[in-house]
């Protein structure tokens, strides 16, 4: 009997070992993988220098050191020449934590000094994709029977957009036109060469301006990059730069070069960057914006860092050209009312056939009848205005296109709200007069459709609190007394 259970428990632990052993080599297959997967990963990126920050198409081939280090030959050379120069004492360098300022530091002893654990590899927000070759394309090129045509663009964007129809319209064919030029690779782009189809849209706050391009570049499924004028200076000033623009969108294209040139940049807030009327002091974050954003507009070669917005010694520099990148620039520019009105209103003054002055105060799309001349007063370049051939305008929303806003698109916020009760088992109504008073407050506000998700929110707090509380809550009606403070609610139980 003991040599059975010997046997047995020989048997059990032989068993625990192989099972121990198939984990082992299940690890070992597992982490080779991972390791050929990150090499293949690395494949797809250049090699940066350590010390000049350049890139392995910019510096040439790399040397490869421990520690994930690569450095130019400029730069080994430098270092030769630079160990070659004197006498230098390193280890006395290293050692160098009396000095002032480096209080608190203790001496580093280099007897016990690990260097292999000292990790100086480039954080992958500055790792760059390597261009395509021939050999290796990366990027398919742009077929011009797949780019969807301007009926189909406009009937995805009323699906999530209300109104606008010009605006739509306008968009849907500056962008097929865009992208046809892109995806022209024939000899007749060398005879006539088409130009760039940049887009400055006008419309009040609230009009859709941003939702418009976002939904577009969702649609063409291509790199975004969103930014706003405001926080732009002149290079050298405390600020972002101009290229940072063109970063942000390199960024959102994963640092693969090639896609971000086939990107949208929309540059929020253009109006903030007019020039001052009155100033005593440089213009740093006006006139001088604008000058230095026609190279972009118009298309060119400009060095932007990666994974910053602003050039320093410790970020790596990349080329980008902008001749196919779309440039799409929209501010509110609420001044400009004012200047149309005064170019309206000096055709006739006095007499019988005069035109009053406060006619077009309640004409809610003024801006529609803007001109470039108008623009030029408000303090926009003409060299900029050029560059931005497709100039439109967004109308200001009314009551009837707010309850449509609120009730129509596919990620409506009534929608949005319903579904939230849904998921409780409870059936949530709007009843019209309930669309209409939250119409009126966000006209009240002056905010466009930004006021509609404020608005819902304070009236649907309550609600969405004591909802949970009861079970046997099924079917939940908001009216207009409800948003106006004369009522509660209709709620109705299960059953009835």
């Amino acid at each position: 009997m003991a040599d059975e259970k010997e046997n047995i428990n020989s048997d059990e632990v032989s068993k625990d070992k192989n099972i121990v052993n198939n984990k082992v080599e299940d690890k070992d297959i597992l982490s080779n993988k991972a390791h050929e997967e990150d090499k293949d990963d690395e494949d797809d990126y250049e090699k940066i220098c350590y010390m000049c920050r350049r890139s392995e198409s910019k510096a040439g081939k790399m040397i490869s050191m421990p520690n994930n280090i690569n450095i130019c030959s400029d730069c080994m050379q430098r270092t030769f020449d630079t160990l070659n120069s004197g006498d230098i004492n390193y280890e006395e360098m290293l050692k160098l934590s009396n000095l002032p300022g480096a209080k608190g530091l203790t001496p580093i002893n280099l007897d016990n000094f690990n260097f292999d654990n000292i990790n100086l590899e480039i954080p992958k927000k500055q790792r760059l994709k390597k261009k395509s070759t021939e050999e290796k394309r990366v990027l398919d090129p742009i077929d011009i029977k797949k780019i969807p045509a301007p009926h189909e663009i406009k009937r995805q964007l009323d699906e999530y957009v209300i109104g606008q129809e010009h605006a739509k319209k306008i968009m849907s064919v500056a962008v097929y036109n865009h992208y046809k030029r892109v995806a022209s690779n024939t000899n007749t782009m060398e005879e006539i060469e088409i130009e760039k189809s940049n887009m400055l849209m006008i419309g009040p706050t609230g009009s859709g301006k941003t939702y418009l391009v976002k939904i577009l570049a969702k649609l063409l499924d291509v790199p975004l990059a969103i930014t706003d004028a405001t926080s732009l200076t002149e290079a050298g000033y405390i600020g972002d730069d101009i290229e940072s623009v063109v970063s942000k969108l390199l960024a959102a294209a994963g640092n693969d070069v090639e896609k971000a040139e086939r990107g949208i940049i929309f540059v929020d807030e253009i109006d903030k960057i007019a020039k001052k009327k009155e100033t005593r002091s440089r213009d740093v974050s006006g006139e001088s914006v604008q000058q230095g954003m026609l190279k972009l507009l118009e298309g060119s070669e400009v060095e932007v860092p990666v994974g910053s917005n602003s050039k320093n010694a410790m970020v790596p520099l990349t080329t980008v050209n902008t001749k196919n990148i779309l440039f799409i620039c929209g501010g509110a520019f609420p001044e400009l009312e004012d200047v149309i009105k005064e170019r309206i209103n000096k055709q006739s003054s006095i007499g019988f056939a005069a035109d009053l002055k406060d006619k077009h105060d309640k004409d809610i799309n003024i801006l529609s009848q803007v001109t470039l001349e108008d623009l030029k007063i408000f303090g926009m370049i003409p060299e900029f205005l050029g560059r931005l051939p497709i100039v439109f305008t967004l109308q200001g929303l009314t009551k009837e296109m707010l309850v449509e806003v609120m009730k129509e698109p596919k990620n409506a916020i009534l929608k949005q709200y319903q579904k939230l009760l849904e998921l409780d088992e409870v059936n949530l109504i709007f009843d019209d007069s309930a669309l209409e008073a939250i119409a009126e407050k966000a006209i009240a506000k002056k905010t466009g459709a930004r006021a509609i998700r404020s608005i819902i929110e304070e009236f649907m707090l309550d609600i969405m609190y004591e909802i949970p509380k009861d079970n046997n809550i099924g079917k939940v009606t908001i009216t207009g007394d409800y948003i106006n403070k004369k009522g509660g609610p209709i709620i109705e139980l299960r059953g009835m």
